[in-house]
């Protein structure tokens, strides 16, 4: 990825510096937001009895939210990859390495966990719905299958829940211990 300082990256400069491109702001919050909703509905949705027609629309809900989060995070890895990203300000490196392995992870995670919801999804009778569009079936129904993808759907879920956690509280400690601009740079 282009982590070069790019003109769109330091034409709004903030307070403390060069901010991130408007479009990246706005697709970084939009992302967030959705996850953090689906984890809550994933969350919910696990313990409902099985049979419950409320249950069926959340998980098609659900399914329809991580699919739309997986086509905006490729948007995002090409818009970033477009106009780069504002240097990080100076800080120690082990701080910049886990900045950047916490930054990794959390792509990963983010193509990851909704491709395995829907391989998952393509291994039983019912398919995924994208906001009512019935999207291909990659399998046939297949427990096992089924209960593979959706495990490692589920392990990126709390690996995703600990990634946001120290995410935000690295955020915080840019702001409130280091007072070093950091989170000025992704504030709409």
């Amino acid at each position: 990825m282009n982590t070069a300082q790019s003109p769109d990256a330091t034409r709004n400069p903030g307070a403390h510096g060069p901010r991130y491109a408007p479009s990246l702001i706005v697709l970084h919050w939009l992302i967030g937001l959705i996850i953090i909703a689906m984890l809550g509905i994933g969350l919910y949705m696990v313990g409902l009895p099985k049979g419950l027609p409320f249950k069926a629309t959340l998980i098609n809900f659900h399914k329809s939210l991580g699919m739309t989060v997986f086509l905006l995070v490729l948007i995002r890895i090409v818009v970033r990859m477009a106009v780069g990203r504002p240097a990080m300000p100076p800080m120690q490196a082990w701080q910049r390495a886990a900045a950047r392995i916490t930054q990794v992870l959390l792509y990963v995670v983010m193509i990851v966990m909704p491709l395995a919801g829907y391989l998952g999804s393509s291994f039983n009778s019912y398919g995924t719905r994208f906001w009512g569009i019935l999207l291909p079936k990659w399998g046939w129904d297949d427990k096992e299958l089924r209960s593979v993808f959706f495990g490692v759907h589920t392990i990126c879920a709390w690996i995703m829940i600990a990634l946001i956690a120290l995410h935000i509280a690295g955020a915080l400690k840019h702001q409130l211990v280091d007072r070093d601009g950091l989170l000025a740079r992704m504030l709409p």
